[in-house]
């Protein structure tokens, strides 16, 4: 961790360069980050994909580890599979694929096409947070309440759901943060008012170095610490 903790007070330099120690501090970065219209956007854009990734891949991957819980053999371990095999390709293919299929449907440079991208990536980070809480779950509790004349739906809410709450949490926060630090496939697809922070990090990291990127870095470590706070102190209570 103590690398990433370098760009805190670089973050804070009053130098044009990136410069460490700082020989001057001041709170520009952050200034220049919160009044460009562009940075702006890009957080809004990224804050919103990761929402909408962690509301769909956590519910998809839920009902893809029940499906293949419930299968067993070797059917569910093909499934298992192909759900797993996008944290597996290297990003760059992933990213041209997607770029392919998105651009036949004219769906590349559109937020739906961006998050289409996100829930590919973010859909195996909850499977895998999920699989082993399924393989411990005591499945007689379903099988008692579906003789008992409720349908799947109402098992899985009324069941599965509450007894899986701090793994669903975990998962919905992985996903969250996955979306969050993609920049690969937001790099292809994603384009002008839908581009995504990493995006725009890069891309400004490409044409020149600018201290800005410290502040949206600093920012960006403070989120992912609050939201791993938060599910630590929901796991505890």
């Amino acid at each position: 961790m103590l690398p990433t903790l370098v760009v805190v007070p670089l973050s804070f330099s009053a130098s044009d360069l990136l410069e460490f120690p700082p020989r001057a501090y001041s709170l520009r970065w952050y200034e220049n980050f919160f009044g460009s219209a562009t940075w702006m956007a890009g957080l809004r854009t990224s804050l919103i994909l990761g929402t909408l990734t962690a509301t769909l891949a956590v519910p998809l991957g839920l009902l893809a580890c029940i499906s293949t819980n419930r299968l067993g053999g070797r059917t569910a371990l093909a499934i298992q599979g192909a759900l797993l095999t996008p944290s597996i390709v290297p990003g760059i293919l992933l990213a041209i694929g997607l770029f392919f299929v998105l651009a036949a449907q004219r769906l590349v440079g559109t937020l739906f096409g961006v998050l289409v991208g996100h829930v590919v990536l973010a859909i195996p980070v909850a499977c895998i947070v999920l699989l082993p809480a399924l393989a411990r779950f005591d499945w007689n509790q379903v099988q008692a309440a579906r003789s008992l004349g409720a349908n799947w739906a109402r098992a899985i809410g009324g069941i599965i759901v509450p007894q899986l709450q701090i793994s669903l949490l975990s998962a919905t926060l992985m996903a969250f943060l996955t979306s969050l630090d993609e920049s690969v496939i937001s790099i292809f697809v994603a384009s002008g008012q839908n581009s995504t922070l990493p995006k725009l990090m890069f891309l400004s990291l490409r044409d020149q170095i600018d201290p800005t990127i410290a502040a949206i870095s600093t920012l960006w470590t403070v989120i992912v610490l609050v939201a791993v706070l938060i599910v630590s102190l929901r796991q505890k209570s």
